[in-house]
């Protein structure tokens, strides 16, 4: 496989370097003596506290540079990409989350559609050798054909969350198109792991576990026609993204798309039962929900589950995190953490 590795002599700008994937992807590129420019501008989507945690471990590292700020300042990217020339620009930062979309969707278009084509204006104006952007699965909507492949058609999102995400791939396709910017967007599937987003399931089933509280689990009830997710891993995300950062698309289209996932769903009963088992090995103690079935939510789909074929042809990615040993990792991290003995 013929991929090349990072450089540690080119500097990295990563937005969102406060976040989940951003904060494992700055680690491991610092850890390689990369000069990492992170950028973050600290919302309260959730505990801001795990943000400062993650943003402490980094300033560590005497190759970080953080500027806290938000991508929608348009002044704020030109300055920074003028005064650091970014070689290689990640942007990592987006308001996430499928039901937030729908309580609050103005958050979504400032920092997913401004704050992504300030970024695009700026690698236009500052060439740069590479773009890498979040997208996310759940640009595949209500797709009924599994796995999902790149080259399915994405014309149907159900959140506005999704929306952005597609809206995210034309814009990058079109600026790579007029502009020559090799761009590579890549559609996450559930990432999970230590130091997570508390708003994903499976922190706030042991959020709630430990409060005392019943889990809502939103599938019916319905074990026969249960919903599938392809949970991946984040020290496997992070592999996938390093392989790319230095091989950007060279013939065009500069523009290329790839799915990062896991390749290997589970149904969400499995999850929350390995779940269950992890949390029971980091306490030493039994440890089974008090479960409350719901409706599948508005925006939710079915099921979601990555081919990745492509990025395996591209970089050789496969990704190796069972679920239960991600699982245990994320528990054992819980317990310390948040101190639950």
């Amino acid at each position: 496989m013929n991929y090349k590795t990072l450089d540690p002599s080119k500097i990295y700008l990563i937005t969102g370097a406060a976040g989940f994937i951003g904060y494992y992807l700055s680690r491991k590129l610092l850890e390689q003596g990369c000069q990492v420019i992170g950028v973050d501008n600290l919302n309260d989507y959730y505990d801001v506290n795990l943000k400062h945690t993650r943003l402490e471990q980094l300033k560590a590292y005497e190759k970080f540079i953080f500027i806290k700020g938000d991508i929608s300042d348009k002044s704020m990217i030109t300055n920074l990409f003028e005064q650091y020339k970014p070689n290689v620009v990640i942007n990592l930062a987006a308001q996430a989350g499928v039901r937030y979309s729908i309580e609050n969707p103005d958050v979504y278009i400032q920092s997913n559609i401004i704050g992504f084509y300030n970024i695009l204006e700026a690698c236009r104006h500052n060439p740069v050798e590479h773009l890498v952007y979040a997208s996310s699965s759940s640009v595949y909507g209500a797709n009924k054909k599994v796995p999902f492949e790149e080259s399915d058609s994405v014309d149907n999102p159900v959140s506005l969350y999704a929306s952005t995400k597609k809206s995210n791939e034309l814009m990058a396709h079109t600026y790579s198109h007029l502009y020559d910017i090799p761009a590579t967007g890549l559609r996450f599937f559930t990432v999970y792991g230590p130091m997570g987003r508390p708003d994903m399931a499976y922190f706030g089933f042991t959020d709630k576990y430990f409060a005392g509280e019943p889990i809502k689990i939103f599938n019916n009830g319905d074990f026969e026609n249960d919903l599938y997710r392809d949970f991946t891993f984040i020290d496997d995300i992070v592999e996938g993204i390093e392989r790319l950062l230095n091989n950007p698309p060279t013939e065009a289209p500069l523009h290329k798309v790839f799915n990062i996932g896991n390749n290997n769903p589970e149904r969400l009963m499995y999850f929350i039962k390995t779940l269950e088992r992890a949390l029971s090995k980091a306490t030493g103690r039994l440890v089974e929900f008090d479960k409350v079935f719901e409706p599948i939510k508005s925006g939710d789909v079915p099921a979601t589950y990555a081919s990745t074929d492509l990025l395996h042809e591209a970089v050789g990615f496969k990704p190796a995190t069972s679920i239960e040993d991600g699982l245990q990792k994320f528990a054992d991290w819980y317990v310390e953490y948040y101190k639950v003995n």
